[in-house]
């Protein structure tokens, strides 16, 4: 390895003691190819088998913890105890190769497919579509509320039978965590609405539930976060916003926080001086606190550098992962040089890219650099 790249492999202890033994975390992605009843099959098994070798972290793609939670056609799911000899498949795929393995816990609220959910009824905070033209979703009511804060918890549980080594909390994209907290989707007048402290209500009881159950790990356990800071929405979240958070969420004790950005080095919009970059400015204000990871459109090992050295203490990488499973392994051995940054048309089988991703690479132009 060149001496340059050291820092991109030193280790890592948190507050609770567990350990990392680099700073590359392969980000969650979606990869649209479980099984229909919600368990992970060999294939999916597989392609993280392929990932797992270099990061010193994975987080899983995304896992509905309620019924009514499913986002994405051929997302697996932690919704029942049924559920955990599946995850435990997946935990053990991930250890067995080097890696801390994260199981990233979610509800897609309004986002969800209608057609995955019990009765096509989708819930969210307040009954506003995501789109204009958009399906309006229904109202979630106390109790509903208080059943979902719940179903974080049990599938924290199942997380820790399953044998992860943590969960993360996905708070980002829009889903159901931000459409609480955001004021251009949660317009509710009773204790879960309203102001940004009842706003902020629900995440932060997800974030107690999900403590609570993580204290009953038999191992050091990590509890992590990932927001968006902004929306695009002229009445939607700001960088203020996420300073709020930020500070409610510190106070829970959680081992990290993700920030959720497409491209790393972006600026603000809006709540912030766009004197510098969104990350930068969440490490200015809080890297004392709390540990950060940060993602967004890096895929060679000198912008991963770059973003290391700005004081992010991890770097998470997405699409780059699928493209090159050997990224972290091409540094580490003085061969970063050979890193490959597009996908060809025939890189399926050789990549170990399940059939429900590739689809969706293939058929989302932009979004992957393919080349014939």
């Amino acid at each position: 390895m060149k001496p340059q790249f050291q820092p991109l492999f030193e280790p890592f202890t948190f507050a609770n003691g567990m350990s990392v033994h680099n700073r590359i975390v392969m980000a969650p992605m979606t990869t649209c190819s479980s099984n229909p009843d919600g368990t992970v099959p060999d294939d999916e098994l597989a392609y993280y088998s392929r990932r797992s070798a270099g990061p010193g972290i994975v987080v899983t793609a995304c896992v509905y913890v309620s019924r009514n939670g499913k986002g994405f056609p051929g997302e697996f799911g932690a919704d029942t105890d049924e559920m955990i000899p599946s995850l435990k498949r997946l935990a053990d795929t991930i250890k067995s190769r080097g890696a801390k393995a994260i199981l990233q816990i979610f509800h897609g609220g309004r986002s969800c497919f209608p057609g995955l959910v019990p009765n096509d009824d989708l819930v969210s905070a307040s009954s506003i579509a995501q789109q204009e033209g958009g399906i309006v979703p229904r109202e979630l009511s106390e109790e509903e509320i208080k059943s979902i804060i719940a179903d974080f918890g049990e599938a924290t549980r199942r997380a820790i039978e399953a044998g992860f080594d943590g969960v993360e909390i996905h708070g980002a994209n829009g889903y159901l965590l931000q459409q609480f907290y955001s004021p251009a989707s949660n317009i509710r007048t009773d204790d879960w609405g309203g102001s940004l402290h009842k706003r902020m209500a629900f995440p932060l009881y997800v974030v107690e539930a999900v403590q609570k159950a993580a204290a009953m790990a038999p191992q050091p356990f990590l509890v992590g976060y990932r927001f968006s800071p902004e929306e695009p929405e002229e009445e939607g979240l700001t960088m203020e916003h996420s300073y709020h958070l930020v500070n409610a969420l510190i106070e829970q004790k959680l081992d990290y926080l993700h920030v959720s950005l497409n491209d790393f080095w972006s600026k603000p919009r809006r709540g912030e001086q766009d004197s510098q970059s969104r990350m930068a400015w969440f490490v200015e204000k809080y890297s004392e606190h709390i540990p950060f990871i940060g993602v967004g459109g890096i895929t060679t090992a000198e912008e991963a550098l770059q973003a290391k050295n700005s004081g992010v203490p991890f770097i998470a990488l997405g699409r780059e992962l699928i493209i090159d499973p050997d990224w972290t392994e091409k540094i580490k051995q003085g061969n970063e040089q050979d890193i490959v940054t597009t996908l060809s048309k025939q890189d399926q089988e050789r990549l170990v890219i399940p059939n429900g991703l590739w689809g969706a690479i293939t058929h989302a132009p932009g979004w992957f650099p393919i080349t014939e």
